[in-house]
């Protein structure tokens, strides 16, 4: 029997504490599209812990 894991969706203020960084900042770098990985789920950006470590690793977010 395989197990399904499903990663929960987290929210811009989870994202900024996850990060290390304020919630503006993160809305920043959508809007200056610094190609974080953000998902637009209604009126609402989520995120996924595993795409934003990935996003730190490739370091796109340092530039």
């Amino acid at each position: 029997m395989s197990e399904i894991f499903t990663e929960k969706w987290i929210s811009i203020d989870e994202a900024s504490e996850h990060l290390g960084v304020k919630p503006a900042t993160i809305r920043d770098w959508i809007r200056k599209n610094k190609d974080i990985p953000a998902h637009k789920v209604g009126k609402q950006w989520k995120f996924k812990y595993s795409e934003l470590d990935k996003w730190v690793e490739s370091g796109k977010s340092a530039v």
